[in-house]
Parts: C-alpha cells; structure tokens; sequence
C-alpha cells in the first residue's frame, strides 16, 4: 500500500480544487481562491510546491506553463485522515469515537435513521 502524505488544512483546499479540476495551472488555482481566501498568490504558488515535496502532487509542463495534478485521490486522503484522527484522539477505537460523537451533536430524526440503516446494512456484509 503506498503511503498517503500528511496534509494541512491550507494545503487541502489546494488538494480540494485539484480533484475537482485537473490539471490545472498555479493561476488557476489562485482565482478559485481569491474568492474565499486571502492568501497571497506567492502564499498558494509555496502550498503546491509544499504539496509536490510531499508527492501529492505531480505536474507536467506545457511550454513555459506548469500543469498541476494530484497523485492521490481525495478517498485515500479521507482514509488515512479518518485513521490517523481515530488512533491520535481514540486508540484506534472506534466504538468511544462514535459514542462521543452521538452525545455531542443534535441528530434529526432522518440522521438516526439513516445512521441505523448504515449499522443495519454493516451487520448483514458481517
């Protein structure tokens, strides 16, 4: 199994953008964020490279301009994220993590339920 780099908050918006749309120029990505960020275009240009060390990233280039795509996929990520969250604040115990989770948070009647049919549909495949 190949390693998933760790991934910051900052650089996961990067990360987010380039699963969505690759590949994609530094300029690119730069104007997806101007919108809701304000970080400094030489701020996102230090997040690729960042990204490219970390070999999330891999580019290809087209005459003088870089195009940006990602080497692993935003599942994988999300996997190993999830993981390494459980085994830092949890053990790597699930079942304290979802008891934890369902006394804090307000669920609806709908999110019960869809929450019941997941267990239900998890113990048949058992």
């Amino acid at each position: 199994m190949k390693e998933i780099p760790r991934i910051s908050e900052a650089e996961w918006e990067i990360m987010k953008i380039l699963w969505s749309k690759a590949p994609t120029t530094a300029n690119e990505v730069i104007e997806v964020l101007a919108d809701n960020k304000e970080w400094k275009p030489a701020t996102i240009r230090s997040l690729i490279s960042r990204l490219l060390k970390k070999n999330a990233l891999g580019f290809h280039q087209d005459g003088k301009t870089y195009l940006y795509y990602p080497l692993v996929s935003e599942e994988e990520c999300i996997k190993a994220e999830s993981s390494s969250f459980l085994r830092r604040l949890y053990g790597g115990a699930l079942k304290p993590m979802f008891v934890n989770f369902l006394n804090q948070e307000k669920l609806t009647e709908d999110e019960v339920e869809e929450l019941k049919k997941l267990l239900d549909e998890r113990k048949k495949k058992e």
